[in-house]
């Protein structure tokens, strides 16, 4: 019987969502959080769901004695760093067609984010790894731009190391503590203080939005832009880095 399990004898686990993701474990709960960090980038998954979101869900898994925690880290890495990958491919043969077409035609974000790419290249593809909007954009924008693979690889396998261990370790803290609350006043009350943590991400989330916050990529960006321009034109592809 499973950590959690034990925890919750004579208690009910809470239909919907929440029951739902509450019950992966093994191979399943593996698959998901690979395909989600894979699909980030590899198939623009990252414009609706953010990757991390399913990376901290495996780490609670394993904080409930689910799945093996070092083995959902590897599953996490691997997983981005090769749909980064597929990403940055999709990028340098079919750039041109992505850019002319939703979600990212038109995109003031897409815009702005290649020409950081261009400015900075390699430490752009690295800090992009912590951020929702630029980790999905970013390895497709670094293929069509020329950057080089194995620079891309370099920063990018960096940024998937940190960003999965660390968002892993957090999802992990956060199952230890549910199982420990589980165990004290029952699974509603762990539910219930998991939702206002939950409303309290999303509040957050929503007032940065509100308030124009684009994140430290799309600021440095913005702060690369000469006076007087409003935004950059529309991404080139640079081929002095090509190879």
């Amino acid at each position: 019987m499973t950590g959690f399990a034990a925890a919750s004898t004579g208690n009910q686990l809470p239909g919907g969502f929440v029951g739902s993701l509450l019950h992966f474990h093994g191979p399943a709960a593996y698959a998901m959080v690979g395909l989600l960090a894979f699909s980030e980038a590899a198939l623009l998954v990252g414009f609706f769901i953010p990757g991390e979101t399913a990376v901290v869900i495996g780490g609670v898994l394993a904080g409930l004695h689910q799945v093996n925690l070092g083995l959902m880290m590897a599953v996490v890495v691997v997983s981005a760093v090769i749909g980064d990958s597929v990403g940055y491919e999709v990028g340098k043969r079919a750039g041109p067609w992505l850019l002319s077409h939703r979600p990212m035609k038109g995109n003031v974000g897409v815009a702005r984010t290649m020409a950081l790419l261009e400015r900075h290249g390699g430490p752009a593809v690295f800090l992009g790894r912590f951020l929702a909007f630029a980790r999905a954009v970013i390895p497709g924008l670094a293929g069509f731009s020329g950057l080089r693979y194995r620079t891309f690889l370099l920063y990018n396998a960096t940024g998937a190391l940190l960003w999965g261990v660390g968002y892993t370790l957090l999802g992990y803290v956060v199952g230890v503590s549910f199982e420990r609350v589980l165990k004290q006043v029952g699974i509603w009350s762990a539910v219930g203080v998991a939702g206002v943590v939950v409303v309290a991400v999303l509040a957050v989330v929503v007032v940065r939005r509100r308030r124009g916050d684009r994140g430290p990529v799309l600021a440095l960006a913005e702060a690369d832009e000469p006076d007087g321009e409003t935004g950059p034109e529309e991404p080139t592809r640079h081929r002095d880095d090509v190879g």
